[in-house]
């Protein structure tokens, strides 16, 4: 996908009307006959943290993976509706592997490649015909960095990736994901596996990204959700039963009584 593909423009806002990132009208998910997610829609704005909170099994996985068309490593999961991206449906797109360097995901439980940290983040540029070592060298210092990830190993990027700590892996792969200059960062639960230190300094990174991207932000910590996302979505039963801003959703009136009971964490 390349910098004129219409699929990398978004829509022009307006002062009063931010312009919408991602457009999802109607959006199933089934593995098999087992349905996953019903009838979801919602819309995304550009430069937004975007929350999605809810229990386990309530589609936030699925959700993400339909996005940016992971059905396709799955002969199980059929997805059907309308997912739009800067205006186009991603379905209809041709360069899938294209469509997931403009949309990034990190999953939560860290995957290092078994490389070193250098070329973990190097990688994809790479693949992408970057071949001159003094740009790569520029493109790994600021992924590290923007990961808060750089200063402590800059010293040992020759080493493997796999040997860091779970907290450095987490901050490894979303390293690598910037590396591909997505416009949309999606990371799924990311606190799983990473300890609450190091959970404040990726959220503070991730208040940063957000003046460059737009980020979705699945979370099992409602307090999360409320310290960086702007608006949030409760997905129960494979529905998003309610979106709205998110302190709201703590502080103001609910449209549907599960939100409140959830985020008081009666349930979930």
């Amino acid at each position: 996908m390349s910098a004129a593909d219409p699929a990398t423009e978004a829509p022009a806002a307006t002062p009063s009307s931010p312009a919408v990132k991602l457009s999802v009208k109607d959006l199933s998910v089934r593995y098999g006959n087992e349905p996953a997610l019903s009838n979801v829609s919602l819309e995304i704005r550009e430069h937004e943290i975007f929350g999605i909170i809810g229990p386990a099994n309530a589609g936030k996985t699925s959700f993400l993976k339909s996005l940016n068309r992971m059905d396709m490593f799955n002969s199980s999961m059929h997805v059907e509706g309308e997912i739009l991206f800067n205006g186009r449906d991603v379905r209809e797109l041709k360069n899938v592997y294209a469509l997931r360097s403009r949309i990034g995901v990190v999953f939560p439980l860290p995957v290092g490649l078994p490389m070193t940290i250098y070329d973990n983040v190097a990688l994809a540029p790479t693949l992408a015909g970057t071949r001159n070592r003094a740009e790569l060298d520029v493109i790994v210092e600021r992924c590290l960095t923007r990961a808060a990830l750089w200063d402590e190993v800059k010293d040992r990027l020759d080493s493997l990736g796999s040997l860091l700590s779970g907290g450095q892996q987490q901050r490894l792969t979303i390293a690598r994901a910037l590396s591909q200059e997505p416009e949309l960062l999606m990371l799924d639960e990311f606190s799983i596996a990473v300890d609450p230190v190091t959970t404040m300094r990726i959220e503070e990174v991730l208040k940063e990204l957000r003046q460059e991207m737009t980020i979705i932000l699945v979370t099992n910590l409602v307090q999360q959700a409320r310290r960086l996302a702007h608006r949030t979505a409760l997905f129960l039963d494979g529905r998003c039963v309610e979106i709205g801003i998110t302190e709201d959703l703590f502080t103001g009136e609910v449209k549907d009584l599960r939100t409140r009971e959830y985020v008081e964490g009666r349930f979930g």
